[in-house]
C-alpha cells in the first residue's frame, strides 16, 4: 500500500518564509507556501508605482528557496543593481514583473517562473488583488502602506484601532484549497504586522484556518520589534493570531532557547528577545516546543537594498526548524513529542 504524502502549507512573507522553505523542501512532503502581497517598499514598491504590477519581492524569495536550478540562475535572480537607473532593483523582481505583463496575470507569471526555476513545491500569492495595508491607531492617526507601518515606532505606545487592506482583497482560491487540504499549516516566522498578519486580512484565509483539520504551528519570532511588539511575550503573539483567525487555532508554538552572542545582540539594538515563561500561564491550549533554533550564519545585505536598515541580522536555522516541524507533523497528539535536539 502506497503511503500517503503529507501536505504542508506555510503562511508568511519576507526572509522568514523563504528560510523556512529552504529547510522543508528536503523532506518527502507536498509543500506549498502562501505569500503576503502587500509590500510597498524597496524595489517592489517602485515597481508597483511605476508599472502597476503586484509586489514580486516576497514571492521571488520563496521561489528561490524552493529552486533546484543552477547556481548561475540563482545568483542572477538574487542580483541587485547598485548603481545607475536600476539602482536598488533586484533582477528577480524585474523578471517576475515582466512575466506578469506578458501573461496578464501575476499568479500565472509565478507558475511560469516556478517551471523555469525548477522549484520543489508551489508558491501561491495570497491574493491577486492590488491592495495595500493600512493601520489606524487609537489616537486617530492612519498609517498608509506597509513601509509606513514598518517604520513607525509608536504603534505599541498609541495602540492599534484597526488593521485592514484597501481595496478589499479576496484570497486566491488555491490558497484556500491548500489550507483545507493540509496536514500541517505553519505560520511565520517574520515581521508580525507587516509579513504575517496581512495574510489574515485577506478574505477567506482565516475562515479556511477555522475549518481545516490540519495541525497549526506558529514559529515564534526570535525578537520583538521596537515600537511594534516590544512588550509582547510568546503568549501575546499567539493570542493576537487566534484573535485574528477568530478561533483558538494554534496547536503548537516553536520557541528558540539559545541566546545570541553579545555582539549580535548589539547589532540588533532595535530588537529585543522574546520573553517566554513556561509556568506563568496556568493553562495553554497549545504546546510550546523549546529548542535551539538559532542560525550561526552571518547575514549581510546588498548596498543597493533600500530597506536593508529594516532587516534583521538574527535568523532561524532552516534545518533545525524543519526538523522540529517534521516531528510535529509525525506526532499523533500534542503531548507525544519528546524533547527535540
Amino acid at each position: 500500500m502506497t503511503k500517503k504524502i503529507k501536505k504542508v502549507v506555510t503562511i508568511g512573507g519576507g526572509n522568514g518564509n523563504s528560510m523556512l522553505l529552504s529547510g522543508l523542501k528536503h523532506y518527502p512532503i507536498s509543500l506549498s507556501t502562501i505569500v503576503t502581497m502587500s509590500d510597498d517598499g524597496g524595489s517592489s514598491g517602485v515597481l508597483r508605482k511605476e508599472l502597476g504590477v503586484l509586489p514580486p519581492g516576497d514571492v521571488r524569495q520563496c521561489l528561490l528557496a524552493l529552486s533546484d536550478t543552477s547556481d548561475t540562475m540563482r545568483n542572477l535572480m538574487k542580483y541587485r543593481f547598485e548603481e545607475g537607473g536600476l539602482k536598488g532593483h533586484n533582477f528577480g523582481n524585474l523578471f517576475l514583473s515582466a512575466l506578469e505583463k506578458i501573461t496578464g496575470d501575476f499568479s500565472v507569471g509565478v507558475s511560469e517562473a516556478a517551471k523555469i526555476l525548477k522549484i520543489r513545491g508551489e508558491v501561491i500569492p495570497v491574493t491577486n488583488a492590488n491592495t495595500n495595508l493600512f493601520m489606524l491607531l487609537k489616537n486617530g492617526k492612519l498609517l498608509k502602506g506597509e513601509i509606513k507601518i514598518n517604520h513607525n515606532l509608536e504603534i505599541e505606545k498609541k495602540g492599534i484601532g484597526k488593521n485592514y487592506l484597501a481595496p478589499r482583497a479576496r484570497a486566491n482560491q488555491k490558497a484556500i484549497e491548500s489550507i483545507l487540504e493540509a496536514d500541517l499549516v505553519v505560520i511565520g516566522p517574520g515581521n508580525f504586522y507587516c509579513s504575517i498578519m496581512p495574510n489574515f486580512l485577506v478574505e477567506g484565509i482565516s475562515e479556511a484556518l477555522r475549518k481545516t483539520k490540519a495541525k497549526v504551528v506558529y514559529n515564534c519570532t526570535l525578537v520583538n520589534k521596537k515600537g511594534h511588539t516590544e512588550k509582547f511575550t510568546l503568549d501575546d503573539y499567539v493570542e493576537k493570531l487566534n484573535e485574528q483567525i477568530g478561533k483558538n487555532r494554534i496547536d503548537f508554538v516553536t520557541f528558540n532557547t539559545r541566546k545570541p552572542g553579545k555582539k549580535l545582540i548589539a547589532k540588533n539594538e532595535k530588537e529585543l528577545l522574546v520573553n517566554y515563561s513556561p509556568g506563568q500561564v496556568k493553562k495553554r491550549n497549545y504546546r510550546v516546543i523549546e529548542a535551539d533554533l538559532l542560525s550561526d550564519e552571518k547575514v549581510s545585505y546588498s548596498k543597493g537594498d533600500a530597506v536593508a536598515a529594516t532587516r534583521t541580522f538574527l535568523l532561524h536555522d532552516s534545518e533545525k526548524l524543519a526538523r522540529v516541524l517534521m516531528a510535529i507533523l509525525g506526532s499523533k497528539h500534542k503531548e507525544s513529542i519528546n524533547k527535540i535536539v
